[in-house]
């Protein structure tokens, strides 16, 4: 499977995951909050930090969006939900020139192709799309005119159409992610579903990442396991504070520890079985040699719980050789306890 760039990153089979953090638009339109979430993001050692681009004009009719259409924990339009959360463009050059001093990756997720259009101004280096417009596939098309990669999340597609998504996108950018993701605010474990992950790399040859709403960063710890290329989690400087995303956002210090744990997991996964230096020391101290347990007269015939048995350190021959050694001859005069070697036996 070919590696894809964003950014400094290459995304695919062994390369490190990357950890997006998703601050959406859990700012509320202040750009002071949005900068100060990206300074978090950065600290807490993410790879990426990610916005939504909104033009609410642009992407919804103002008498439609009802809050309830979102979930019942929404009460006002989400028209006028994402009007107040709007960033300009200035605000997004602001946004990204302190994601770059940083040394964090800067996205945005795109709604409308006027936000598409305000992103290449910006110039950022791939799309993220979002599970409500996988479907979309005139957008995804002019998503797609860009050239750039695109991450798509798959939270509101059937099989079908994720194939349609992937098909209709494939031969026009150097490359495609697919997000597993369940659009349940929050998710239930069960309904996470991490064999997804395996399956979409299979069939469609693509990385394959999770867009994660659990409560808690247990899933993405399993999604790495499970070979993500990626995990995306929303986060918000405090969940006291207002917004539709709040709730189902993890905090500063859960996002530092879902940095650590997606690494400590990608360390972990590692097929290799030997002992390494550390491994031979604990071997050596824990399992068991043939030893003497009685003295042994040079000639006498070796004789399992009789003079010879097994018993730790683990560093003389090992306990598996001892049917082996039942039934040979000392060369010479042996005292009890001690740690046979294979100069000390004979055949005859």
């Amino acid at each position: 499977m070919q590696k894809i760039s964003l950014g400094p990153y290459s995304i695919g089979s062994g390369c490190r995951p990357l950890v997006i953090a998703e601050a959406g638009i859990n700012h509320n339109g202040d750009i002071d909050i949005a900068l100060e979430m990206i300074r978090i993001a950065h600290e807490a050692g993410a790879d990426v930090v990610k916005f939504q681009t909104h033009c609410a004009e642009a992407e919804m009719l103002p008498d439609k969006g009802i809050g309830n259409d979102a979930g019942s924990h929404v009460t006002r339009s989400l028209f006028d939900i994402m009007r107040e959360c709007e960033l300009s463009y200035e605000n997004h050059r602001t946004l990204k020139k302190e994601a770059e001093r940083l040394g964090i990756l800067f996205l945005s997720t795109p709604f409308s192709i006027e936000a598409v259009d305000l992103l290449e101004k910006v110039n950022v280096v791939a799309y993220k799309i979002g599970s409500g417009e996988v479907t979309n596939v005139p957008f995804l098309r002019y998503v797609a005119q860009k050239g750039k990669p695109i991450i798509l999340s798959t939270g509101t597609a059937t099989w079908d159409e994720v194939r349609l998504a992937v098909e209709s996108i494939k031969d026009s950018i150097p490359g495609v992610v697919l997000m597993q993701c369940t659009s349940n605010y929050p998710t239930a474990y069960e309904n996470v579903n991490l064999g997804v992950i395996e399956k979409m790399h299979n069939e469609f040859q693509v990385p394959v990442g999770l867009s994660d709403h659990c409560v808690g960063n247990y899933a993405c710890f399993g999604a790495v396991a499970k070979g993500a290329c990626m995990v995306e989690k929303h986060f918000t400087l405090s969940r006291t504070m207002p917004g539709i995303d709040q709730q189902s956002s993890i905090e500063p210090h859960e996002l530092k520890d879902l940095v650590t744990g997606v690494r400590a997991v990608w360390a972990a996964r590692g097929d290799v079985k030997e002992l390494n230096e550390e491994a031979l020391k604990v071997r050596h101290g824990f399992s068991e040699s043939i030893v003497t347990i009685a003295s042994v007269k040079k000639g006498e015939r070796f004789k399992e719980h009789q003079n010879v048995w097994v018993k730790r350190p683990g560093s003389g021959i090992p306990s598996y050789e001892l049917p082996k050694i039942v039934g040979k001859r000392a060369i010479r005069d042996l005292p009890a306890e001690y740690l046979l070697t294979p100069d000390d036996m004979s055949d005859r």
